[in-house]
Order: structure tokens, then C-alpha cells, then sequence
């Protein structure tokens, strides 16, 4: 991706997308931080210097737009980093409406929500949406129906995107991650009830690392679907 270029990236906080947004920023690509309440934008902004922040929160998409309407977006966007999720594991026979519209709205239809929103500056730029889904997307186990669910549908967002957006010049790219040593992570081992190591898993970077050569890959090739996994 040659000259400077704009980012909005959401997840910037912490783990994949954290080390997404240091390399961007590191590199001087002007970069936009989703950020869910103004706190937090402030946060981000004291941690990337220079860097710009959209505040609205993903687990209310239904709202996205009206915040958006109140802010000042920019007129390109390069690439849309689809990085920010959620998870809450438990059995089918468990699990409450809540739990699974809180993952589908911050997993899925958030994401859905703001690609209709900034299509229009992705299409003028013949930008990238990258979506990091994850192992879940492909295959769903034993106490993740509601994760697989929103990362399968996040699965079938790309790829009817993808589809519908290659005559406009427009590149979409799934990332499937492993187990990826972050937040989250301790996390769901917190929830398996199991202990956490992060030198048992992908380090954030590497997974940046390859959503980055998505992103600069010249403009005669374009990466459908990367998978990533443990190398240990």
C-alpha cells in the first residue's frame, strides 16, 4: 500500500488489533481507533499519538450510525480492520438470549453495520476490509455455538462482500487466527477453567505480521482467506 493511507481499525486496545495499530502507526499511515465511549478514545489517543478515534459502542450497532452522524470521518478509507470481538463460552442448553445477541451484535452485525457505513470511502480508495474471524469460523466445538455462530456468519459477511465489491476494485480478506496470546484468551481459559500460559500461543504480532501482507500485497493478487496457527 504505497504512500500514506488510512486505517480505521477496530480492537486497537489490546492483542491483534493493539499490534495492528502499533505497526500502522509506527510506519506513519494515518490510522482512525474505533473506541467504545469517550474514555477510552482518550486512552488510545494518549497511546497513538497523532491518531484519530471513533467512539461508538459495538454491542448496540443499531446506534453506530447516529454516533457516526456526530463525528468527523474520513473521506478514504484504505482499509476497514475488522479486529475487535467478544466471546462468552457455555453449552447450548445454557447459553441465554443475551449472551448470544451480545456476540452476534459485537461479532457480526457490527461489523456489518460499519462496512455499509464506510463502503462508500472504501470503494473510493479501492481499499481492503479485512475481517480477523478465527478458528471458530470454520469449525465449531463443544461450548462455542454462540462464538462459532457470529464468526461463521462473519465468514459468509466476506465472502458475499467480496463477491459484490471486486468490480469496484475493492480487496476483502478473512483472517483465521489460533489461539492467540491476548485479553481474550485469558479469558476463555478463565471460562475452560483452565490455566493460562501466553508462551503456549500465537503472539499478536505474528498474526499482525500477516494481515499486513495482506494489505501490501501489490494490487494484481489479492488474499481470500489466511489461516494462522500455533507453530508450537
Amino acid at each position: 500500500m504505497a504512500g500514506m493511507a488510512t486505517h480505521v481499525i477496530t480492537g486497537a486496545g489490546s492483542g491483534i488489533g493493539a499490534a495492528v495499530a502499533r505497526r500502522l502507526h509506527a510506519r506513519g499511515d494515518d490510522i482512525v481507533l474505533h473506541a467504545r465511549d469517550a474514555g477510552r478514545a482518550k486512552e488510545l489517543t494518549a497511546e497513538f499519538p497523532g491518531a484519530r478515534t471513533l467512539v461508538g459502542d459495538l454491542a448496540d450497532p443499531d446506534k453506530l450510525s447516529w454516533a457516526f452522524s456526530h463525528q468527523s470521518l474520513p473521506e478514504r478509507v484504505d482499509s476497514l480492520l475488522h479486529i475487535a470481538g467478544v466471546v462468552d463460552l457455555g453449552p447450548v442448553g445454557e447459553l441465554t438470549p443475551k449472551s448470544w445477541r451480545h456476540q452476534l451484535n459485537v461479532n457480526l452485525i457490527a461489523p456489518a453495520e460499519l462496512t455499509r457505513h464506510f463502503l462508500p470511502q472504501v470503494r473510493a480508495a479501492r481499499g481492503h476490509v479485512v475481517f480477523v474471524n478465527s478458528g471458530a469460523g470454520l469449525r465449531a466445538s463443544a461450548d462455542w455455538s454462540a462464538y462459532a455462530a457470529s464468526k461463521h456468519g462473519l465468514k459468509a459477511l466476506a465472502d458475499a462482500l467480496r463477491a459484490e465489491e471486486h468490480g469496484n476494485g475493492v480487496r476483502v480478506t478473512s483472517v483465521y487466527p489460533g489461539r492467540t496470546a491476548s485479553p481474550m484468551q485469558a479469558k476463555v481459559h478463565q471460562q475452560e477453567g483452565k490455566e493460562y500460559d501466553p508462551a503456549e500461543w500465537i503472539d499478536p504480532e505474528s498474526v499482525a505480521t500477516t494481515i499486513l501482507m495482506a494489505l501490501d500485497l501489490p494490487r494484481d493478487a489479492e488474499v481470500n482467506d489466511l489461516t494462522v496457527r500455533p507453530g508450537r
